[in-house]
């Protein structure tokens, strides 16, 4: 088994037992990047020298019999929104491209790298966080490594490829609307959205700052929970809660309606692996989506101003007209959304009275192709961009904590199902998540590239 196949708590004991070192798996990960990524295009800045001397430090610490930490030897990269130390956070855009560069990392990444992580780079993303693909009019699009003709989903598209294709065992990426889900549902791998203001969002480049998460990607449910709990910075030991099937329902109405058939299975098959039979509906989540958007468009047009009104030119034209529009919305309009927003977050409370699990899909299809402008949702035609987060969007709107997990196999491309849980209960989800990995009824495999 090469070593960029390995999840990263397996990297870490075998760095820890000194059966490889932390030099030698950083190597073998920099030589699939440097052979695959000019076909992915996941990556926007690589810091091999800097990964490099972070493996060394692992390595003497690992000599002297000092404890080099729970990511030994673990290579990670991050959503180019993250600050980096000596680079610029450019946010996908190229308003930022040469901006000073960053004088320390970001809180969370120095977490991961204090705790042995390697750091091999800063990865594509949609312009500011402002959509569902990745395709990036300053950067290139991000290539679905299970289907390179495909999108990535986004906006952390670069850091969902990276880990379907074997770049990196851990990555970071933010969550606005669904932009860890659904990248990682579309290629094939674990994502967690925590609740929101779980994770601290210092030095990371905002979006929507009512609804900004920071989470992370993995191939293994249990990296992801050893990955929140660093970011977090808690105890990594503690035990996984229980799960009651009869308290774990499947979302209907509007997370059912325009979904493709394989996506519904996918759905059938984590709810039958949990042994969960109920089912259950959100009341209002069409409103809720439709609210989001709404406040989506209006912070970020907000935020944006002074360089929509500046340098327009040098917006993405896919992100321009949207950040413009929402700019423009009428105060009475966001007074609405954020009242509905307050009877919406009620209606879910009520719901985690009787259930403590939701189980909703994260897209409605497979990845589109790139450049594929439409779609069909429930026998409409409709444009792929704003539509891929249908049921991705309601839940973030309220800031629920949630694990997409992967559901791959049988010819079909990934699909990705959300656990969803109440508020600060991630571990509950991350604890389904792992018992549905380890009985085989999801699973992240490396893509065949």
């Amino acid at each position: 088994m090469k070593l960029y196949e390995h999840s990263a708590h397996t990297l870490a004991a075998m760095v820890h037992g000194g059966e490889v070192s932390a030099s030698e798996v950083l190597e073998a990960h920099i030589t699939r990047i440097e052979a695959l990524d000019p076909l992915l295009n996941c990556f926007t800045n690589t810091t091999f020298p800097r990964a490099r001397a972070e493996a060394e430090a692992v390595d003497r610490k690992i000599a002297i019999g000092a404890d080099p930490g729970p990511l030994a030897g673990v290579p990670i990269a991050v959503k180019n929104l993250f600050d980096v130390q000596g680079l610029s956070t450019r946010a996908g855009s190229k308003i930022f491209r040469n901006a000073p560069e960053a004088t320390a990392d970001a809180p969370v990444l120095a977490r991961l790298i204090q705790a042995g992580a390697m750091l091999l780079g800063a990865l594509n993303m949609d312009e500011f966080a402002y959509g569902f693909v990745t395709e990036n009019a300053h950067d290139g699009a991000t290539r679905n490594p299970h289907d390179i003709s495909r999108v990535a989903g986004g906006s952390s598209g670069g850091s969902a490829a990276a880990i379907a294709a074997g770049f990196a065992a851990i990555t970071l990426g933010s969550d606005t609307n669904g932009s860890i889900r659904l990248p990682a549902g579309l290629c094939g791998i674990f994502g967690l959205k925590p609740s929101y203001g779980r994770i601290e969002r210092t030095g990371t480049f905002p979006f929507v700052d009512s609804l900004d998460h920071l989470g992370p990607f993995a191939r293994s449910a249990t990296d992801l929970a050893l990955a929140y709990d660093i970011m977090k910075d808690c105890d990594i030991c503690r035990p996984a809660p229980l799960l009651d099937p009869s308290r774990i329902a499947v979302l209907g109405g509007w997370f059912e309606q325009g979904a493709d058939p394989e996506i519904l299975a996918a759905v059938a098959a984590v709810a039958r692996g949990l042994g969960a039979a109920a089912r259950t509906t959100l009341p209002a989540a069409h409103i809720a989506r439709a609210a989001a958007f709404c406040i989506t468009a209006f912070e970020g047009g907000q935020f944006h101003k002074p360089n929509l009104i500046a340098r327009p030119e040098d917006f993405d034209p896919a992100t321009r007209p949207r950040l413009i529009a929402g700019a423009l919305q009428p105060a009475e309009t966001i007074y609405q959304a954020q009242r509905f927003r307050t009877w919406f977050r009620a209606e879910a409370e009520k719901l985690f009275e009787r259930f403590d699990l939701l189980l909703a899909p994260a897209s409605p299809c497979v990845a589109p192709l790139i450049g594929q402008a439409t779609m069909i949702i429930g026998g409409e035609e409709v444009p792929v961009r704003p539509n891929l987060g249908l049921y991705t969007q309601p839940i973030s709107f309220i800031g629920l904590p949630v694990v997409c997990v992967p559901v791959t196999g049988g010819g079909l491309l990934p699909r990705g199902v959300q656990i969803i849980a109440a508020p600060g209960r991630e571990r509950l989800a991350l604890a389904a998540a792992t018992m549905l990995e380890r009985e085989g009824v999801v699973a992240a495999p490396l893509a065949a590239l």
